[in-house]
């Protein structure tokens, strides 16, 4: 046996700096993102089958605001607004749309009709402003906001039920605005949302056509406002710390209210905290048994076969069929997409003489420890919805018997992400770009691919590198079995549950 060689002092130097500095930026943002929190008393119940969060400080004054998420989203994403609404006094229901985030109960109807899954949706919601009302014994209306989806549901419940005042929509999209209706409504975007800019605009002028972003417009009783959220999209948006003043401020003028709590600066703390609990994971997968296997990577015209052929066949073979199995959006297709797509590669890898390389549960268990419990729970707290119900269980191995091949082929083919970085590039290129070509073969079928897309990208560029550092120690393989389970444990906590 070769006698490992000693790993030179520099370089020892260099690992422990980045621990250092990944440990310390990570306790940082800790600090900043619990600080956020302290004074707000955090309930958790449910209303039937909904599950609900109350955010409320001390002796809070304010009037109810319910907080409702996006598609695919959960009350953890929606915290940021909660946070800063409880702190300025008022009384925050956050809750889970059905199908989604700890919601057991699936999303049903249709999803083309308005009173299909959309009024399913209205009618939860104002179950929830039911119990709030009930529960909390305030006077005056009810405030609702929401994000995304939940625009067109806030503001069709708030043209449903008399008890809704001010409306906040985050995102906004609803064919239910018109000029009189709703009364109060605020309008936050992205400043890189220029197709619902251009919405809120239009719902703006609807009241003074003259009026424009930054300005309210009113006409008679109705009060419309549309701002923008600097350097935000779709997602970042819900961090803005100008979109929370502004819905602080929406509010605190509909109800004669003063909020002096200055909205803390999260947004950037929860970037921190997670690129430092990646980057920790560098100097951690050092710490790994040395087990790494050199092997010259795949010559160019092997390469483009193993991803070309994969990209291609399994959009053909997969589109026609219609499993139905799973009551989840296109989570049965996208299984066998991926079992079909890393099969393919699998096989082929075999016969250009791959080897498949030993597996090192070590490495495998560290990153399922680092993934899933380190990561998952500072997500899960601070970002979105990590942890899974009972019902999506069966739901994730199922997912497993697609995503686990997939990844370990993608393991092999990148040699653990050591391959040289258009090898890399190329791999994951092949796989989105089959994914394009189911969505052309079936885009009214398989729209929801969309959405999905950029679960799967997030997961390469952080869970992708982790694995890479992992690899370098434990060889490709154990990472890649590992990242498998990961990735159907992601998607079976992001799918939104659904019986047709």
């Amino acid at each position: 046996m070769e006698t490992p060689r000693p790993t030179p002092v520099p370089i020892l130097l260099r690992r422990w700096a980045v621990a250092a500095l990944a440990a310390l930026a990570g306790l940082l943002a800790l600090w900043q993102l619990e600080g956020a929190r302290s004074g707000v008393a955090i309930e958790r119940f449910a209303i039937g089958e909904t599950p609900v969060t109350r955010y409320a400080a001390p002796g809070a004054d304010g009037p109810l605001v319910v907080v409702a998420h996006g598609f695919a989203g959960s009350r953890q994403m929606m915290q940021a607004y909660s946070l800063a609404l409880a702190q300025a006094g008022y009384v925050a229901w956050a809750f889970d749309f059905e199908g989604h985030g700890r919601n057991p109960v699936p999303m049903s109807g249709d999803v083309d009709s308005i009173d299909g899954t959309t009024q399913r949706l209205i009618d939860q919601t104002l179950r929830v402003v039911e119990a709030g009302v009930s529960r909390e014994g305030r006077p005056g209306d009810v405030a609702l906001l929401g994000h995304s989806m939940a625009t067109d549901i806030i503001i069709r419940a708030a043209l449903a039920d008399d008890r809704i005042g001010p409306v906040v929509a985050i995102s906004p999209f609803s064919q239910a605005v018109t000029a009189e209706a709703p009364e109060r409504l605020l309008m936050i975007t992205g400043e890189w949302e220029p197709g619902l800019r251009d919405f809120a605009r239009r719902a703006l002028r609807m009241v003074d056509p003259e009026a424009d972003e930054g300005e309210t417009a009113r006409a008679g009783g109705v009060v419309r406002r549309a701002v923008v959220a600097p350097l935000a999209e779709h997602v970042a948006v819900l961090y803005s710390k100008r979109g929370r003043a502004e819905a602080v401020a929406w509010l605190d003028a509909a109800y004669d209210r003063t909020s002096e709590t200055p909205v803390p600066r999260t947004g950037p703390w929860v970037l921190v905290l997670f690129v430092a609990v990646v980057a920790l994971a560098w100097p951690l997968s050092h710490l790994l048994p040395a087990r790494r296997v050199e092997r010259d990577p795949l010559p160019p015209r092997r390469f483009a076969l193993a991803v070309a052929a994969p990209a291609v066949v399994a959009p053909i073979l997969a589109v026609p069929l219609e499993v139905g199995v799973l009551p989840v959006l296109v989570a049965d297709y996208l299984a066998l997409h991926l079992l079909i797509y890393g099969g393919l590669q699998l096989a082929l890898l075999a016969r250009f003489g791959v080897p498949l390389g030993r597996v090192s549960p070590v490495a495998a268990g560290a990153l399922l420890l680092w993934g899933l419990a380190v990561f998952g729970f500072l997500l899960d707290r601070y970002g979105a919805n990590f942890w899974p119900t009972a019902e999506r269980g069966w739901i994730i191995l199922a997912l497993a018997a697609g995503a686990v091949p997939f990844m370990l082929a993608d393991a092999l083919i990148t040699l653990g992400g050591q391959a040289p970085l258009w090898q890399r590039l190329a791999a994951r290129a092949g796989f989105f770009a089959s994914l394009g070509l189911a969505l052309a073969l079936d885009f009214g079928g398989l729209f929801f691919l969309l959405l999905i897309a950029p679960v799967i990208l997030l997961f390469y560029l952080l869970y992708g590198l982790m694995g890479r550092w992992a690899a370098r120690s434990g060889g490709a393989a154990g990472p890649g079995l590992a990242l498998g389970l990961i990735l159907a444990w992601a998607l079976g906590v992001s799918f939104p549950l659904f019986a047709g």
